[in-house]
């Protein structure tokens, strides 16, 4: 039962190589499960989401992955969206995300400047277009035309939607579909309050600096009227948790009201409005921006996060220059692209962003350090 402005999966532009499809898996089902079971995302544990998991108890970007999807999930269904597509989207949408967060796709970004930078979104895109060997027909997952713009168009302030220009093949210049919409908002319900959970576990900031922000205030003074004598953990879950469901409430209410206003009766009209129909109401906006703001100004900021930050930089800088300076140590899989494909540098960018954490880091020891065995 799909509203009429939702994905209709039965009006589907269909993948690049035609296949029989499931008999009682629909096709974004399909999809959602080609995901899963694909290396990329198995990788998604040991990658890092904003902190460096190895430094503390923080989440991974497999967490996250979950988490933006639990959100999105939420919001669909109460919108009459089509809940498969939306997760799918939100369980590949950080398929190309390299080792040690936004920190890794800096350094590559700025090493293939030249070469037009790097983009997790399109990298994701490569993931699941080419780089997954999964199947004898085809390289990549060869995923449906819907699940892969919702790929390209993902948009959160980390994302660059310039480069979509160079995807014309997924009209760049239409808006994303309503469940593409739904998860971007949802990804940055998780990150914002998720990344604030993990920040004052690991004494990254303390309750005090968040009094001064209305938000945080206003819902701890509400949650405080029930709970006088709650212990300082469980309030601080408490009021992320509440948090978390104002913003999803807002959605869904707004959301709804815009389709209203704007006559929103078909999937045709979404990708045809000048302007986004999923977002925050101006009031939840203006009090929900200083919390962002305070997150990228004193937690993103903060020395510690710094210094984690700068040590990946370096570490992948030093694994990039030893892969350019002698390309023939790179594995046969992808020293074999380089006679026929691209440059070295994009080569030696797809492996790096495939590795964990963990891989990195060994790969490092391996060059580094003289008793690390090969």
């Amino acid at each position: 039962m799909l509203a009429p402005y939702a994905t209709n999966p039965e009006n589907s532009k269909g993948r690049k190589v035609k296949e029989k499809e499931h008999k009682y898996r629909t096709i974004y089902q399909r999809d959602r499960d080609r995901i899963v079971h694909s290396s990329a995302f198995r990788k998604l544990e040991y990658k890092t989401q904003v902190f460096i998991f190895r430094e503390g108890d923080y989440r991974k970007r497999l967490t996250h992955t979950i988490e933006v999807s639990q959100i999105a999930r939420t919001i669909s269904r109460a919108l009459d969206l089509n809940e498969d597509l939306t997760e799918a989207i939100a369980l590949a949408h950080d398929l190309g995300h390299t080792p040690f967060g936004h920190a890794g796709e800096d350094v590559l970004n700025n090493i293939l400047k030249d070469q037009g930078g790097f983009n997790h979104n399109l990298q994701s895109l490569k993931v699941v277009d080419f780089l997954e060997k999964r199947y004898p027909d085809f390289d990549g997952l060869n995923l449906t035309w819907e699940v892969r713009e919702g790929i390209a168009k993902h948009s959160t302030r980390y994302d660059n939607i310039g480069v979509l220009e160079k995807l014309p093949e997924l009209l760049p210049q239409e808006q994303p579909s309503l469940e593409t919409q739904i998860v971007d908002i949802a990804d940055e319900i998780a990150y914002d309050n998720h990344d604030l959970d993990d920040a004052l576990r690991n004494n990254l900031l303390q309750e005090k600096d968040l009094d001064k922000l209305c938000l945080w205030a206003d819902v701890k003074k509400n949650i405080l009227k029930n709970y006088a004598h709650i212990k300082p953990n469980i309030l601080n879950m408490l009021i992320i948790r509440d948090i978390i469901n104002l913003q999803v409430t807002d959605i869904i209410k707004t959301t709804q009201k815009n389709i209203k206003k704007y006559k929103i009766c078909s999937y045709q009209k979404v990708k045809k409005m000048p302007i986004r129909i999923a977002r925050f109401s101006k009031k939840l906006q203006s009090i929900r921006q200083p919390l962002r703001d305070f997150l990228k100004n004193d937690l993103y900021c903060h020395w510690k996060v710094l210094r984690m930050t700068g040590k990946a930089k370096r570490l992948l800088k030093s694994l990039f220059d030893v892969y350019l300076e002698n390309p023939q140590q790179l594995p046969p899989e992808f020293k074999s692209r380089i006679r026929g494909e691209g440059t070295i540098k994009e080569v030696i960018a797809d492996y790096i962003a495939a590795m964990t954490d963990r891989q990195a880091q060994d790969e490092y020891k391996k060059f580094f350090d003289p008793f690390e065995k090969i």
